[in-house]
C-alpha cells in the first residue's frame, strides 16, 4: 500500500514511529508473560491454555482495535464522550454489585472466562470527557468554577474505584493534575505546594508526627524571628504553621483509621519501619532479588530461576518487570525504560503540535495515566514506592488494560493523523 492509499485509508497521516512503540512493547511483554508463567507441558506462545497463549489473542485483537480507531473519523471520539463516561459509571457501579473479588478487591466482571476491569476503561472515558469539557472552555479565562467541574469529572470514577477498593486505579486518576497545570488551571506555586504537601504526607507517616510538628515549629519559629518587622509575614507563618500541624495528625488519623491493615503493612516495610521478608514484604524482597539477580546481561530467555520457581507472585501481571529483569539484566531493563521514555516525549510532543485544544488537551491525558502506570509499576518492584497494585502498560498479562491503554494512545494517533479534522 503506498503512502498516499495509506493516506486515504486512515483518514490522515499516521505517526507509525508511535505505532512501532506500542507493537515493541506488546511483544517485549507477550515473551516475558511466556517466560514468567512457562508451562513446559505448553511450550507453544499460542497455547490457550496459558497466559501467554491468551495474551496472544489479546494483541491480535488490540491489532484490530487499533486499525479500527485509525479507520473512524476522529471527530466521533470527542462526540462519543459523554455517552461513553456515563457507560463506565454504570460498569463501575456495577462492579460494586455483581463484582468478582479478586486479592480483596471487588474490580472484575465475569463475562465468562473473561474478566472485565472497567476501572481501566474509566481513565480512558475520563481523558476524553476532561479534554472536551476543558477545550469547550479554552476561549475563556481559566477560572474557579471550570477547574471545579473538570475535578468533578475527574473525582466521580475515583470515589467509585476507591470502593471497590481498588486504591492503585484511583491514584492513577489524579495524574491528571497535570492537565490542569498544563491548560492554565492550576498556578505553578500551586504545584510546588502540592509536592510539599506530599513531602509533609511521607515525613508523617516516616516519623513520630510530633517530631514533625516540633521541626515545623523551629522552621517557622526562625522565619518569625527573620520577618519579625514584616506583621503579615508573621501571621502567614503561624497560619501556615498550624495548618501544617493540622495536616499532619489528619495523616495519621487516615493511616491508622482509613487505609486497611495490608496497605499500611505495605507502607511501613517500604519505609523501613517494618522488616517482614515473609509476610508484607514477601513480594519486595522476591522482587528485588528477582532483578537483581539479573546483573548486568541477565540470566537469558526462559532461565529465571526467580521466575521459573514461581517466588514471585503476580509475575506476569504487576510484576512483570522483575521477569524482564531477572532474565534481561539491566541492560533489557533499560531498553524497557528507554522505549517508554520515547514513547512519553512522542506523545508530548505530539500534544504540542496539535491544532485544536480538544486533541492537545486529551494528548497530555494520555501521557499522564501511561507515565504514572509505568513509573509506579517499576517503582513498586524495585522498592522505591509502595506496592498498589497496578499493570505496566502494554506488557503486563490482561485484556482489560491492554485494551484499554492501545484505545486511550491509537484514539490520539488519530487526532495527530487528522489535526486539521478535530473539532
Amino acid at each position: 500500500m503506498s503512502n498516499q492509499s495509506r493516506h486515504r485509508f486512515f483518514g490522515g497521516d499516521v505517526d507509525w514511529f508511535t505505532v512501532l512503540l506500542w507493537f515493541s512493547l506488546c511483544i517485549i511483554g507477550w515473551f516475558n508473560i511466556h517466560a514468567a508463567v512457562f508451562d513446559p507441558e505448553y511450550p507453544s506462545l499460542f497455547n490457550l491454555n496459558t497466559n501467554y497463549g491468551k495474551q496472544s489473542i489479546y494483541i491480535f485483537s488490540a491489532m484490530v482495535l487499533a486499525v479500527t480507531i485509525l479507520i473512524v473519523d476522529a471527530k466521533f471520539y470527542s462526540s462519543i464522550s459523554p455517552i461513553l463516561y456515563a457507560i463506565t459509571l454504570l460498569l463501575l457501579i456495577a462492579v460494586l454489585l455483581i463484582g468478582r473479588n479478586v486479592g480483596g478487591n471487588q474490580a472484575w466482571i465475569p463475562i465468562g472466562s473473561f474478566r472485565l476491569q472497567p476501572s481501566e476503561f474509566a481513565k480512558l472515558a475520563t481523558c476524553l470527557l476532561l479534554a472536551r469539557y476543558l477545550s469547550a472552555q479554552s476561549t475563556k479565562s481559566p477560572n474557579l468554577k471550570s477547574l471545579l467541574l473538570g475535578a468533578i469529572i475527574v473525582l466521580l470514577p475515583v470515589i467509585l474505584v476507591l470502593l471497590q477498593p481498588d486504591t492503585g486505579s484511583a491514584l492513577a486518576f489524579f495524574a491528571l493534575v497535570f492537565v490542569f497545570y498544563r491548560e492554565g488551571y492550576i498556578s505553578g506555586a500551586w504545584m510546588l505546594f502540592g509536592a510539599l504537601c506530599i513531602l509533609l504526607f511521607v515525613l508523617a507517616l516516616a516519623f513520630n508526627p510530633w517530631m514533625v510538628v516540633l521541626s515545623l515549629a523551629v522552621i517557622c519559629g526562625l522565619g518569625i524571628y527573620y520577618f519579625r518587622k514584616k506583621t503579615k509575614i508573621i501571621i502567614n507563618l503561624v497560619v501556615l504553621f498550624v495548618l501544617s500541624a493540622v495536616y499532619v495528625f489528619s495523616v495519621e488519623f487516615a493511616y491508622e483509621n482509613v487505609l486497611q491493615s495490608h496497605q499500611r503493612n505495605r507502607i511501613d516495610v517500604i519505609l523501613g519501619k517494618i522488616d517482614d521478608p515473609r509476610g508484607e514484604g514477601y513480594n519486595l524482597n522476591q522482587s528485588m532479588i528477582a532483578i537483581g539477580s539479573g546483573q548486568f546481561w541477565g540470566k537469558g530467555y526462559l532461565q529465571g530461576t526467580q521466575t521459573k520457581y514461581n517466588f514471585v507472585p503476580e509475575q506476569s501481571t504487576d510484576f512483570i518487570f522483575c521477569t524482564i529483569g531477572e532474565e534481561w539484566g539491566f541492560v533489557g531493563c533499560m531498553v524497557v525504560i528507554g522505549i517508554y521514555l520515547t514513547l512519553l516525549l512522542r506523545i508530548v510532543n505530539i500534544a504540542e503540535r496539535q491544532r485544536t485544544a480538544f486533541a492537545r488537551i486529551y494528548a497530555y491525558g494520555v501521557a499522564c495515566i501511561l507515565f504514572f502506570h509505568f513509573a509506579i509499576n517499576i517503582g513498586m518492584t524495585i522498592g522505591i514506592v509502595p506496592i498498589i497494585g497496578i499493570p505496566l502498560p502494554f506488557i503486563s498479562y490482561g485484556g482489560s488494560s491492554l485494551w484499554s491503554f492501545t484505545i486511550l494512545l491509537f484514539i490520539m494517533i488519530k487526532f495527530d493523523s487528522n489535526r486539521k479534522g478535530i473539532v
